[in-house]
């Protein structure tokens, strides 16, 4: 019987746009305006910080698989922004996500975002 040898699918290529100038900017003004503003646990700003940095790369429906709701809700309040605004549905990175291409494929994105699916590694990220 033939033995069946697993052949390695090539990595994809994903050029992350750069930022402009006035993004970056932009960028650079919430963060010292959070800053600045913020009182509190000092790791509740970071996680915002770190939200507002990986959501342009990944959008905002990664964020909400990864992010409880009242999470969103604290990291939005503290950087003064809506992420279904500030960033896109999905970003250069989405791919990255298997339990969004998971939820993608089977259509129940909102049955996950509400605990109804649920979803193993939700807050996995995979190599490209």
């Amino acid at each position: 019987m033939p033995e069946i040898i697993a052949v390695a699918k090539p990595k994809k290529s994903v050029r992350v746009p750069p930022l402009s100038a006035e993004e970056a900017l932009g960028l650079q003004k919430i963060v010292e305006k959070a800053t600045m503003d913020f009182e509190g646990l000092f790791d509740e700003l970071e996680n915002a910080l770190g939200m507002l940095m990986i959501g342009r790369l990944v959008g905002w429906k990664v964020l909400v698989l990864i992010h409880n709701k009242r999470s969103i809700r604290k990291y939005e309040q503290i950087l003064g922004i809506d992420i279904r605004t500030a960033f896109p549905e999905e970003g250069p990175l989405t791919q990255k996500s298997p339990a969004y291409a998971l939820v993608k494929k089977l259509g129940a994105f909102w049955k996950a975002v509400s605990g109804e699916q649920k979803l193993e590694n939700r807050r996995a990220l995979e190599k490209l």
